[in-house]
């Protein structure tokens, strides 16, 4: 699978066919079909070979629940962000062993935390959609900053109707990473067990 993340990684989905996977691996296009079914199984295993989470590093131990949600969703986001086109196909594709690896894990430490069953399906999905938001506007939105300074440069001549996100210099902010991690406390202020 690697030749395949890499050749997505280089050329994006629309840059992945059997044949450029073939000549990436100096066999023919047929012979790959003895290996997976079709292309689509070729995306689902790429997919679930990028998502494999081997917890967090030898040298970082999480103290408690909280760390090792943030250490585990942070590393989510990073796996998606080295490969661009992980993001688009995740709400789409089967789901492999690695990402029910990642979210039993989830799950697991949520359970621990003290996050009753009931809740525990919204949780998940909460810091799914989450981790998946974050990834997909840093993957797609990126503007330069000229065109970042004139759009802010625009709100501002609408600032009369648009007071609040003008005021907020939103369109200016490109701290991906701190409002990914601003957002996560958000939601596991939320999770935290009530006392």
């Amino acid at each position: 699978m690697a030749t395949a993340v890499e050749l997505l990684d280089a050329q994006g989905l629309d840059g992945l066919t059997m044949r450029r996977l073939a000549d990436r691996l100096g066999a023919g296009a047929m012979s790959l079909y003895w290996h997976v079914a079709n292309k689509e199984q070729v995306l689902d295993l790429a997919l679930d070979a990028v998502l494999d989470y081997r917890g967090p590093p030898q040298d970082v131990e999480p103290r408690n629940w909280r760390g090792e949600l943030v250490l585990m969703l942070e590393d989510w986001r990073a796996s998606m962000l080295r490969h661009p086109w992980s993001a688009s196909l995740l709400p789409r594709r089967a789901l492999g062993p690695n990402i029910l690896g990642r979210l039993e894990a989830l799950s697991r430490t949520l359970s621990g935390a003290g996050v009753p069953d009931a809740d525990l399906n919204v949780a998940i999905w909460s810091l799914w959609n989450h981790v998946m938001g974050a990834t997909i506007t840093r993957a797609h939105f990126d503007l330069s900053e000229d065109d970042r300074a004139a759009a802010q440069q625009r709100l501002t001549r609408l600032s009369e109707r648009y007071p609040t996100i003008e005021r907020s210099r939103l369109l200016l902010d490109d701290d991906w990473d701190g409002a990914f991690r601003k957002g996560l406390d958000f939601l596991l202020d939320g999770l935290a067990p009530k006392r």
